[in-house]
């Protein structure tokens, strides 16, 4: 998993509330376990007609936010079924920080098992931030202080010390039981000491 630190990107805006994981990857999606490749289908409804061409006046469609790497949506993103295809299909896309008033929970830790920074602020910060999608001016999200820092402008969000953590230093699950690996090692040769009937075939 990549490591996050800082982010500087001019942001897109979706203000629109309670967006599913159906919305972000469609169910016909679902049947790669690939993590890459679902970014061209990341709102595939909403980008597309029914003939498959791009819908000009979505906002991912339209240049700069065709590259944004910071998306800032409506409160409750992410609901609907725990697909972790959802936030593949956004780091796919490319967006790897998400700033929302409300999450869905499921949605909300399976972005930081994936790399992508989801952050909570209130209705009000949101707006203030979305002037610089306007604008189309980048704004720089730093973890490391947790910040976002615009014009002369931060605002500070709160973060789960032990998600941050993971987050800086690039630890998914599977790294995070790497990180173990001497400790289960003894506990097994341990274990085959103590009651080495378990091991016989």
């Amino acid at each position: 998993m990549q490591k996050f630190n800082k982010l500087k990107s001019i942001p897109a805006y979706l203000p629109i509330v309670n967006i599913d994981t159906d919305m972000l990857i469609p169910k016909q999606f679902l049947k790669t376990i690939k993590r890459t490749g679902l970014g061209k289908n990341l709102f595939f409804e909403m980008r597309y007609d029914d003939q498959g061409n791009v819908i000009k006046d979505f906002i991912l469609n339209q240049e700069p936010f065709n590259k944004s790497k910071i998306l800032i949506a409506g409160k409750n993103f992410g609901c609907g079924s725990s697909r972790e295809h959802a936030p593949w299909a956004l780091l796919d896309f490319g967006i790897t920080c998400v700033i929302s008033s409300s999450y869905a929970d499921i949605f909300y830790n399976n972005c930081f098992k994936n790399g992508i920074l989801p952050i909570v602020l209130d209705e009000e910060k949101i707006k203030e931030i979305s002037e610089y999608f306007n604008r189309k001016e980048e704004i720089e999200v730093n973890l490391e202080s947790q910040k976002i820092i615009f014009g002369n402008n931060e605002i500070k969000f709160e973060i789960d010390s032990f998600k941050k953590k993971c987050l800086l230093e690039g630890l998914d699950d599977i790294a995070l039981s790497l990180e173990k690996t001497d400790k289960i090692i003894y506990f097994e040769n341990n274990l085959k000491n103590l009651k080495p009937w378990i091991f016989n075939d």
